[in-house]
């Protein structure tokens, strides 16, 4: 019997699959999916549709999604990023009504109630968030965003869409330095090592794929250690490191519980008793 493919990268149960894998994976109904798109700041996303299971990657405010089924308070869909599949709660999908025409440049920011810093908070958002401005307005020297229904947002924190806003990634993933690690956390309130990866390269116009495995496969080319300066990763079994230079990696871990620098002969020696050594360096 052929394997069957990733079930993070591709929708099938046995009732429903989504139409690319008619004639590959066997199931009652295939569909395409309908348009969707995330109306909450973050949503976590599982492998099923139970809140005790644990949270495969996260969706950020903005982002469209294809969804195949909801039932049971569960929306099951495929994220347009990066295509993960996954379980989300429904109230978080929403249908696309407006374009999103901003990203979040900042690691984390706030949407107010209108166009003044003194004004109540409605949410904090993440970078790369997507956001659909109708307007903007200058209070006492700063400049906002308002949205349809008159919130607002801190006009340079954002920048327009269709543009990469930062041109290097390392210095992206740099300014999430202490934020809490989170298993399966992909913004600026929790993030894991291969979100930051992913999120940071995301801001430079650069998809990358969510998972570490994913990553090792199939991002940039293979390096020898000698090779290592900044910009390059350093994958161990389940981890993925950035160099910050040619001795100093950055990255999200469960050692320190947030985004860390280490030295990199530290950082082999501490984790090679637990993981062994570095599975493989890369060049993005």
């Amino acid at each position: 019997m052929p394997d069957l493919p990733d079930r993070r990268l591709n929708a099938y149960r046995p009732d429903l699959a989504e139409e690319r894998l008619r004639g590959i994976v066997e199931a009652a109904n295939y569909l395409s999916g309908s348009l969707g798109v995330i109306s909450v700041p973050v949503v976590q996303m599982r492998a099923r549709p139970e809140l005790e299971c644990g949270t495969d990657t996260e969706l950020l405010l903005g982002e469209t999604v294809h969804v195949f089924d909801s039932a049971g308070g569960w929306a099951w869909v495929k994220s347009d990023f990066d295509g993960y599949v996954g379980y989300v709660p429904d109230y978080a999908v929403s249908p696309v009504v407006h374009r999103r025409t901003h990203i979040v440049t900042a690691p984390r920011t706030f949407l107010y109630s209108g166009p003044d810093l003194k004004f109540p908070t409605v949410q904090a958002l993440s970078m790369g968030s997507r956001i659909a401005v109708v307007d903007e307005r200058e209070t006492r020297g700063t400049r906002y965003f308002l949205l349809e229904g008159g919130q607002a947002v801190i006009a340079n924190h954002c920048s327009e869409l269709g543009k990469p806003p930062f041109g290097d990634y390392v210095s992206v993933a740099a300014r999430f330095l202490e934020t809490p690690y989170l298993w399966g956390g992909r913004s600026g309130f929790g993030i894991d090592c291969s979100g930051l990866v992913q999120l940071s390269m995301m801001m430079t116009g650069t998809t990358a794929p969510r998972d570490t495995d994913m990553q090792a496969k199939g991002l940039g080319t293979a390096i020898a250690r000698d090779e290592l300066r900044r910009g390059d990763l350093v994958f161990w079994k389940g981890h993925v490191a950035i160099m910050l230079d040619e001795r100093t990696l950055l990255h999200a871990n469960g050692h320190t519980m947030n985004v860390a620098l280490e030295g990199l002969e530290d950082a082999i020696a501490r984790i090679g008793w637990l993981y062994d050594q570095p599975t493989g360096y890369r060049r993005p």
